[in-house]
């Protein structure tokens, strides 16, 4: 009873508050509120609503599915204040954030961050314009502090870094290189008095090589350093100079006072706010009491219990979730089980987990590397930008350095393998850098699968699907590096190329006895999609080992089936088809030239419904929308991305043929496809495997033969199963 008293004083608390802030505004009586509640909308309508929730917020604005969705206004009891833009319960696009304290943020937001372009008025005044990514200032921004300095430049991370100018209330300005916040490697200051430094800087003071100027043109060129003995200097006096000039007036006269403004210090962020939901128990959704979550879900590593229990669901999946498992007609009636109940697949690495520190510190090397400042990349690179030798390593102490910042993992090293390449190709990809900060990067832990692949590798999903990150081996990481040029002349030539995509090759180096090295790839997911894949197929073509042999019952979702379990052609509609074979071709030739073998092409099949041929926009591995595929090839469309596409039943006589007879039995599909694992060289452990297996089975069984050998038994398979849709 106390414990429902206090709910109704908060309420009504609320209410109170929301009047006073908002306005006059209607406050609903009970009977009102009542009403509204039992109020019935139809799933994806937008309506405008006013929630008084339980916990003292307040929302008044569009909403849609139990979330805001629209323009809306959202008051925190503890004087937080958001209007502007939502989508589907995060703040996304134009909008105001307002801090009990007095600052203000009024930008562009993405996902709940600041992010975009933006301004910025902390709670003293100070005021920052220019562009953000994930709360940071990052970009091109001119910071006005109240005590009358300026800064003009370029940012990364939140602090000055790149080219920039910065003022002095009286006047003195430098303009140069910064880095972490400071003046760095080159850069000149000028004095009020007329005298500049000109040379070479180390995080804020002259460090290097140099020259000074004093005001009556006396100079001192050389190697400078605030401790006298590291100082190698040359005066060179001006003609009628009387003055005895000393270099450490530099330091103790010059430099004692010219200090850079401290930078924001902001208790809370926009995206670690709390947005508590609310929900009806009359309205077309489960009953629920009302709960907390994050608007963006995790705050460094740590996972809100309530928030691991409930996150927000997309359409698509509330209407899984509603259905028991069905049973698929096909043309003639024959069925097929669609598993309903959709998981996300592995496990979310929380702290506490064994690979918790090993996130951390991939987490802080990939905002290091994309977030670093450079020129735009060319699409021509030179040559030796494929050297196997580029490649930089950078160390991160807990601490900080003046090139990385303070964490809370253990020092580790960070390396970066050819990174203008991989740079130039998330460019050609058309991948964002701030949003392949986001999936990677944000608050959002990444996923763990359950198990490591038959290699011993581990893979990682970000948590919007858009990227998996495997861990390989040295040999791996020399294979890529070897046909790096090739892999990416290719990618430029063929634009409908299936072969997996690359963003990032790295290593992370942990400190301690074992000095271990984990070294890892970042590669597109072929299964980011708004659809349910209901069947995923690995195909190589070989027979040996090639079998899951699991009941029609006990096949998941996230089940990969093998050569020996297929028993679907794939029916391509004639537009594509000849396309398809060519480009098969393409790319068995490339992995060829390459000594590369036991490649496999993963196929996901969607199963659609009657009534129901479009469950979502799908997504494909660049992170971009991909607009319904029809038959018909529309511009823009993606060879096995999204492609409505049928599939016939076959049936094998004996169980260890590969390719069986077809039934004439049709299944209407949503398809995706791509070639994976192409970094396995035609090593001396490959030809010792082909070797022994060679005594025991059949040669032309086995995965491990001969490049030109597996290329042409994969092509010859693949082009089987794959044919024209006649009807």
């Amino acid at each position: 009873m106390k414990a429902w008293e206090a709910t109704i004083r908060r309420t009504q608390q609320a209410k109170k508050q929301a009047t006073n802030i908002f306005g006059p505004t209607h406050v609903a009586h009970v009977s009102d509120e009542e009403t509204e509640q039992d109020e019935i909308h139809a799933a994806g309508e937008i309506y405008h609503a006013e929630r008084y929730l339980s916990n003292g917020d307040y929302y008044t604005g569009q909403w849609q599915d139990n979330f805001p969705h629209g323009f809306g206004k959202y008051w925190w009891t503890d004087g937080c204040m958001y209007v502007g833009d939502w989508f589907k319960g995060k703040t996304m696009g134009r909008g105001t954030f307002s801090w009990p304290s007095g600052a203000t943020y009024d930008g562009e937001f993405k996902s709940g961050y600041m992010d975009g372009e933006g301004t910025y008025t902390g709670p003293n005044g100070d005021t920052y314009k220019g562009q953000w990514v994930m709360n940071l200032k990052h970009g091109h921004g001119v910071k006005e502090y109240t005590n009358g300095d300026t800064y003009d430049g370029e940012w990364c991370g939140g602090v000055q870094e790149g080219n920039g100018e910065y003022k002095w209330k009286d006047g003195s300005y430098y303009i140069g290189d910064w880095k972490n916040g400071t003046m760095s490697d080159k850069g000149k200051l000028v004095f009020t008095d007329g005298s500049i430094y000109e040379g070479e800087w180390d995080e804020g003071l002259p460090k290097g090589n140099g020259s000074f100027k004093f005001a009556d043109k006396c100079e001192y060129n050389g190697n400078w350093s605030k401790d006298p003995a590291e100082q190698n200097l040359t005066l060179s006096p001006c003609d009628d100079c009387d003055v005895q000039h000393d270099p450490q007036q530099v330091y103790n006269v010059y430099l004692k006072d010219f200090e850079i403004s401290p930078q924001d210090k902001v208790t809370i962020l926009p995206s670690q706010k709390k947005l508590a939901i609310w929900r009806s128990s009359k309205a077309h959704e489960p009953p629920a009491k009302p709960r907390r979550m994050s608007v963006d879900g995790r705050l460094d590593g740590n996972v809100d219990k309530e928030f691991s229990q409930m996150r927000m669901l997309d359409d698509s999946e509330r209407s899984l979730k509603s259905r028991d498992d069905t049973s698929l007609l096909s043309s003639d009636g024959t069925p097929i089980r669609i598993p309903s109940v959709v998981k996300k697949q592995g496990e979310t690495i929380s702290k506490g987990h064994k690979n918790y520190e090993l996130m951390l510190n991939l987490q802080l090397g990939i905002r290091h590397s994309v977030g670093r400042p450079g020129p735009t990349p060319s699409l021509d690179l030179k040559s030796s930008a494929f050297n196997p030798k580029e490649k930089v390593w950078t160390r991160f102490p807990p601490e900080g350095s003046k090139h990385t910042p303070p964490h809370q993992s253990s020092e580790f090293r960070w390396k970066d393998y050819c990174p203008l390449v991989f740079r130039t190709l998330r460019m050609l990809f058309k991948v964002d850098a701030a949003d392949y900060m986001l999936s990677i990067c944000g608050n959002d832990a990444l996923r763990e699968l359950s198990s490591p692949g038959k290699s011993g590798s581990f893979f990682y999903l970000t948590h919007d699907d858009r990227y998996m990150i495997k861990t390989i081996k040295k040999t791996e990481v020399k294979a890529i590096l070897r046909m790096l040029s090739a892999y990416y002349n290719h990618f430029r030539s063929f634009e409908h190329t299936l072969l997996t995509k690359f963003y990032g090759l790295h290593c992370v180096k942990l400190t301690g006895p074992a000095q271990k090295k984990v070294r890892f790839i970042i590669m597109g997911n072929l299964f980011c999609t708004d659809y349910v894949i209901h069947r995923r197929f690995d195909l190589k073509g070989s027979s040996l080992g090639r079998l899951t042999d699991k009941p029609e019952s006990e096949i998941q979702t996230t089940t990969i089936l093998k050569d020996l379990d297929l028993k679907f052609m794939f029916r391509l509609d004639k537009n594509w088809i000849e396309e398809f074979r060519k480009q098969i071709d393409r790319d068995c030739d490339f992995l060829e030239q390459e000594r590369i073998m036991d490649y496999s092409l993963l196929v996901g099949l969607h199963f659609k419904e009657k009534n129901d041929s479009e469950l979502g926009t799908s997504t494909d591995d660049d992170g971009a929308d991909d607009s319904t595929y029809q038959v018909s090839n529309p511009a823009g469309a993606k060879l096995g991305i999204s492609m409505h596409s049928r599939v016939e039943k076959m049936e094998r006589k004996n169980e260890m043929e590969l390719i069986g007879e077809p039934t004439g039995v049709c299944y209407d599909v949503v398809m995706f496809f791509g070639i994976i694992d192409i970094l396995q060289d035609y090593d001396i452990t490959k030809k010792l495997e082909h070797a022994y297996k060679s005594f025991q089975y059949d040669p032309t069984s086995i995965s491990a033969v001969d490049p030109r050998q597996y290329s042409r038994r994969f092509r010859d398979f693949i082009l089987k199963v794959f044919i024209e849709d006649e009807d």
